[in-house]
């Protein structure tokens, strides 16, 4: 999990950590993270967090959000990034680490049981173990174009989320033997291939390309 560290003046006034997918940043009582400032809009932008990714985008704010001196719109952040929003200067610190699928972390001082060693199974078990079993189905999504081109999102959840509140929201939902992808909220449609997304999840197959609001993202489909 990243996390950001806040700053005015040079006095760090708070450390951030990403726990939730989205949060927003604004003056406004109700936003996840409040910065005190006339300059700083009641909305001033988002993170979004997708495992050990991170993006900002800011929300149409007045005085503008600056990443490494360029004013920016989306941005992909960056391990140790300097975030500008008014008088406060952010710094994002990435985790880099992800967890191993479909292993829960031990809890704080508990003792991780040990295996005692088996003994040889019997010809019908061992035969049985040596069957293949059905591959499992690993999805990611591979951005196109934009400021992002060539990014990739792991599809390790059982549900994902893309897109921007309020506009446009689609949902990428995973079974076993595949995904399927349909419209969460927002007028302006997304599309797969060029046909318009319904509220109605669609399968998705391997190389569909979804369109969110100019966004080109490729599905791709693997197998463990």
């Amino acid at each position: 999990m990243g996390k950001i560290i806040i700053s005015r003046d040079g006095v760090v006034e708070q450390e951030v950590p990403l726990s939730r997918e989205r949060m927003s940043i604004g003056r406004r009582s109700r936003n996840d993270i409040v910065l005190d400032h006339a300059a700083v809009s009641g909305e001033h932008a988002v993170i979004t967090t997708i495992l050990d990714e991170s993006f900002l985008e800011d929300l149409r704010s007045t005085n503008g959000t600056f990443v490494n001196g360029q004013r920016v719109g989306k941005h992909f952040l960056q391990h140790q990034d300097s975030i500008k929003i008014a008088k406060y200067r952010i710094e994002y610190l990435a985790d880099g680490v992800r967890p191993v699928p479909g292993a829960a972390p031990a809890s704080e001082g508990a003792t991780v049981p040990v295996a005692a060693p088996r003994r040889p199974a019997p010809a019908p078990l061992a035969a049985a173990a040596a069957m293949p079993q059905p591959a499992a189905v690993l999805g990611r999504i591979e951005v196109l174009n934009g400021a992002n081109a060539g990014k990739q999102l792991p599809l390790t959840k059982p549900l994902t989320t893309l897109g921007r509140p309020g506009v446009q929201v689609i949902v990428i939902s995973r079974a076993p033997d595949g995904y399927a992808v349909a419209q969460a909220e927002g007028e302006a449609i997304a599309t797969v291939n060029g046909t318009p997304l319904g509220k109605q999840p669609q399968r998705l197959q391997d190389g569909d390309v979804l369109d969110l609001s100019g966004t080109q993202m490729a599905f791709k489909q693997d197998f463990a």
